[in-house]
């Protein structure tokens, strides 16, 4: 584990390296992989990781790290003037982050690492509105967040900052992670429901099913919750039968992972084994497309996965 997570390093080392006196073409190069409100253009392969690679370090170089830089001190981050104008490279690297650690990093120490910078970037981009200064001021980080307007910022500091508790669910509860983790999802959910491709109910089911079973407690598992959230983006008419407006678009079996969060954080918690593994290989036995083409690679290796698991309990 130490040797992997060493090599992961280096990489992310060598890419920085390799970014020294990025120019503009350069710049727009590593820009181009991050399409508005889409995945990380990128082969699920070992070539698009390097290009994602090659890109962070481009845009990391862009934005003031050096080879000094702490990239473990959430303050060094912090203390780097980010350009108004520049906030999108942050953005994106939140997202590159998000994805390196979510796709391609199967150790979970270089995993958990790649959500830490991921989240990082995320905060830097958001501390760096206007809108955001309220945190400083005086009404904390939620009030800070209802201001935010940048959902870009918003969704990946989430994402990774939720992929990182999901390591230590017990120690982020007691954190009091979950109502800031809270307050900036379902923020994203008021500015554009849309984004990513409705990625806010996702999260939102995933947040909620995802929790640890704690009774009488505000931040506890809620599985009715969690199905709430996941049937705008279903065509499951049986199983949110009480859903007035269902699916949000004709289109949602075409990105997998909604059928794969309802499987893993609510069919599989609520121990409905048979309907899981229907769910599971419907995946299994659709057709990727282009259009996700990342993503729904990565979420057919996940539901052959789960569906080792679920068939343990058929």
């Amino acid at each position: 584990m130490t040797k992997r997570l060493l090599l992961c390093s280096v990489v992310l080392v060598l890419s920085s390296a390799l970014a020294l006196g990025a120019t503009e073409e350069d710049i727009s190069a590593a820009l181009s992989l991050f399409p508005e409100s889409q995945d990380v253009a990128v082969a699920y392969s070992d070539a698009g990781q390097a290009s994602l690679e090659f890109a962070i370090g481009i845009l990391e170089e862009a934005l003031g790290v050096d080879v000094l830089f702490d990239r473990a001190s959430e303050e060094a981050y912090m203390a780097l003037e980010i350009d108004p104008a520049n906030k999108a490279w942050a953005n994106a690297l939140s997202q590159a982050y998000y994805t390196l650690g979510d796709v391609f990093l199967k150790d979970n120490d270089a995993k958990k690492l790649a959500f830490v910078r991921g989240q990082f970037w995320g905060l830097a981009s958001l501390r760096s509105s206007a809108a955001f200064a309220t945190e400083e001021v005086q009404h904390g980080f939620i009030e800070a967040v209802k201001q935010e307007t940048d959902v870009a910022a918003l969704f990946w500091t989430y994402g990774n900052w939720t992929r990182k508790d999901e390591f230590d669910l017990l120690g982020a509860v007691f954190r009091n992670d979950p109502p800031k983790l809270l307050a900036l999802i379902e923020r994203c959910l008021e500015l554009d429901e849309s984004f990513m491709d409705y990625a806010a109910y996702r999260a939102l089911a995933a947040f909620w099913g995802g929790l640890p079973p704690l009774p009488l407690m505000q931040f506890g598992q809620n599985l009715p919750r969690a199905l709430s959230y996941i049937c705008p983006v279903l065509n499951e008419p049986s199983t949110c039968n009480v859903c007035a407006d269902c699916p949000v678009s004709d289109d949602v079996d075409d990105y997998f992972e909604n059928r794969l969060i309802f499987a893993e954080y609510y069919l599989m918690e609520m121990e409905l084994w048979d309907e899981a593994a229907r769910v599971l290989q419907s995946i299994l036995d659709d057709s990727i497309g282009e259009r996700y083409a990342l993503y729904n690679n990565h979420c057919v290796s996940l539901a052959a996965e789960l569906l080792q698991t679920v068939t343990e309990h058929l």
